[in-house]
C-alpha cells in the first residue's frame, strides 16, 4: 500500500481574489469613508471601604512616662552644659586675649629694661673700684649636661590601701563639681 505523498508546491497567488497586477498597494473596490470610534473606557468600581473595629484607648505605661521624663532631664542637662561650655569658651577667648597684650606689654618692658641699664657701664664701674673682679681659671665650673638625667623619689610611710576610696571620692567631688 504504497501511496504516493503529494506535496503541496507554493503558489502565492492562488489564494487571493483578485488578480496580480504588478503594483504594491491593493485597490479598494468601493471607497470606504473611515470615521473614528469614540473610546469606550470601562467603568470603575466605587471603591469599598472595609469595616474596622476600633480599638480603646489604653492605659498609659508608667515605664513610658518615666523614660520620657529621663529624656527630657537629659536634654536639659545637655543643655545646662552647652551653656556652660559657651561661656568658658569665652572665658577662653577673653583671656587669650588679655595674654597677647600682657605678651606685647612684657616685650615693651625688657626693652624699656635693657635701655634703663647699660650692663657695660655697671661692669666698668664696678670692676674700677675694685669691689668686683673678673673670675679666675680655678673659680670656674663646668657642668656636664650631656648625660641624661633621673630621679627616684621614695615615699616613706603612705598606706596603700585607701587609694581606691579616695579615687572614688574624688570622681564624686568631679561629678558634683560640674553640676
Amino acid at each position: 500500500m504504497a501511496s504516493a505523498v503529494r506535496r503541496k508546491t507554493y503558489d502565492p497567488y492562488r489564494n487571493f481574489g483578485y488578480a496580480y497586477d504588478g503594483s504594491a498597494a491593493r485597490k479598494l473596490e468601493r471607497e470606504e469613508v473611515l470615521q473614528p470610534r469614540p473610546q469606550v473606557r470601562p467603568r470603575r468600581q466605587a471603591a469599598v471601604r472595609p469595616k474596622v473595629q476600633v480599638r480603646e484607648a489604653g492605659h498609659v505605661s508608667l515605664f513610658a512616662v518615666s523614660g520620657f521624663a529621663a529624656v527630657a532631664v537629659l536634654a536639659v542637662l545637655i543643655l545646662m552644659s552647652y551653656v556652660q561650655l559657651a561661656g568658658l569658651s569665652g572665658e577662653v577667648v577673653g583671656l587669650s586675649n588679655e595674654m597677647t597684650r600682657l605678651k606685647g606689654e612684657e616685650a615693651t618692658l625688657r626693652a624699656r629694661y635693657e635701655l634703663a641699664y647699660d650692663l657695660g657701664a655697671i661692669e666698668n664701674s664696678v670692676t674700677a673700684d675694685g669691689s668686683m673682679g673678673r673670675p679666675q681659671d680655678g673659680q670656674m665650673v663646668y657642668v656636664d649636661l650631656t648625660e641624661p638625667d633621673s630621679v627616684v623619689v621614695y615615699d616613706h610611710g603612705q598606706e596603700t590601701t585607701g587609694h581606691f576610696l579616695d579615687g572614688v571620692r574624688q570622681i564624686v567631688e568631679n561629678v558634683l563639681a560640674y553640676f
